[in-house]
């Protein structure tokens, strides 16, 4: 995976292993990853225009926001993403997708950690759930 630090790697790196958060941005194909202390950036599309990235390219990349115990993923499922029509189909491929792809970022990184998706995404997984017990 290719990683694009900012404000540079060696600032980064200063913010691993403590108890400051750290944004990053996970591409969809698993290819490329943005990192940066949250104390650089306040938002995920703003961190994407400070890396060089269009910032409208937010629905391209799972978000996380992590410290040395868990990452906290922003699950916010596209609709379109990968052409899947089927909602629950398609949140099923977000959810392994992202999972993969984030685990692997930050382990790439060192960090071995709880993966968590807040509460105020979950909305998602109700949709999940109707559709199996109906």
């Amino acid at each position: 995976m290719k990683f694009i630090y900012y404000p540079t790697k060696e600032e980064v790196e200063k913010y691993y292993g403590t108890d400051e958060t750290i944004m990053m941005l996970v591409s969809y194909d698993g290819e490329s990853a943005v990192v940066s202390p949250s104390i650089e950036t306040f938002e995920h599309h703003t961190l994407l225009a400070q890396a060089g990235i269009r910032e409208t390219d937010i629905d391209k990349y799972f978000r996380i926001v992590f410290d040395n115990v868990a990452a906290d993923w922003t699950f916010v499922c596209p609709p379109n993403y990968r052409g899947i029509t089927d909602k629950q189909k398609r949140i099923a491929e977000f959810y392994k997708d992202g999972f993969r792809y984030i685990s692997q970022a930050l382990a790439e990184i060192g960090y071995f950690v709880e993966l968590r998706i807040p509460k105020r995404y979950r909305r998602h997984f109700d949709i999940m759930s109707e559709k199996i017990t109906e």
